[in-house]
């Protein structure tokens, strides 16, 4: 058991690691040199740094202890030590090991799509292991829990763009400001295809009066297997057949094609599919 434990804790520091060496690059080696203004705390830090010439890694740390203070009982005190850790660890790479990297000095739309894909996926690997890097993220789960009826996108996204605009109306750099923006939409971006997997797709319901001729279809144009489910409209109460079937979004538009060539009467409902598991896909 206790071995067990050790492990696990060494994983998550290794995995702590690693992310927080992707966000400090992604900050340090590309957002800064190209000085556009970033989210979270870390954007907070940047402004910090620029003028008054503060370490950002030392600035995060003094901006998360009040908040941190603030939001214990609201957050936790497991999630608390482990964003602690983390916070630690993600100074110490910003701070130290990234400034050891080459910067990148080129294009700054091409530093803002590295930076956003560098540190969403560092994050996504640190929130997968239930940790933190502290600074917004303290905000977001305390203004859930105090008002649940908001949506986690909608309070993120607020707090995000707030700094944002903050940092670009300081530094008087209006195109920072959409840089900032382009980073913060590839952060969620990023998190999400890590959380949910690479192997995303579509899934169709289609309703229609020829059932096993559009199942057909589909297998013979994608070499895909379906879902055959009996169904009846709520209005006439006439008998249907709902074929579902899950493809990837290139395969989805060689069906749907087949399929309204096939039946012009045919009723389409197109969903993501955020993560597929089982034959034909990823297996858990």
């Amino acid at each position: 058991m206790k071995r067990t434990k050790y492990t696990r804790v060494l994983t998550d520091l290794l995995y702590e690691i690693g992310g927080s060496l992707l966000i400090a690059v992604a900050i340090q080696n590309f957002a800064i040199t190209a000085g556009f203004p970033m989210t979270g705390f870390s954007g907070i830090a940047i402004i910090l740094n620029r003028f008054f010439d503060l370490s950002i890694g030392l600035a995060t740390i003094a901006l998360n202890i009040p908040v941190a203070l603030l939001c214990y009982r609201l957050v936790g005190r497991s999630f608390l030590l482990r964003t602690a850790r983390c916070m630690i660890i993600f100074s110490l790479m910003i701070d130290y090991v990234a400034p050891l990297l080459p910067s990148y000095d080129g294009s700054r739309l091409l530093a803002a799509i590295v930076t956003g894909v560098l540190g969403g996926i560092g994050y996504a690997v640190i929130f997968m292991h239930g940790s933190s890097t502290g600074g917004t993220d303290f905000l977001i789960m305390s203004f859930k829990k105090l008002n649940p009826h908001l949506r986690l996108g909608t309070i993120t996204f607020s707090i995000d763009v707030g700094i944002i605009l903050m940092g670009g109306l300081l530094f008087r750099d209006f195109d920072g400001i959409l840089y900032g923006l382009i980073v913060s939409y590839l952060f969620s971006v990023m998190i999400d295809k890590v959380f949910y997997g690479m192997n995303s797709g579509k899934t169709a319901f289609i309703v229609t009066s020829h059932g096993k001729e559009i199942c057909d279809l589909i297998e013979k144009c994608s070499n895909r297997g379906s879902t055959l489910l009996k169904s009846r409209g709520g209005y006439r109460l006439e008998e249907k057949d709902t074929v579902m079937v899950v493809s990837n979004s290139k395969q989805m538009y060689r069906i749907l094609q087949e399929v309204r060539a096939k039946d012009k009467d045919s009723f389409i409902i197109l969903l993501e599919a955020y993560e597929i598991h089982g034959r034909g896909f990823s297996v858990l």
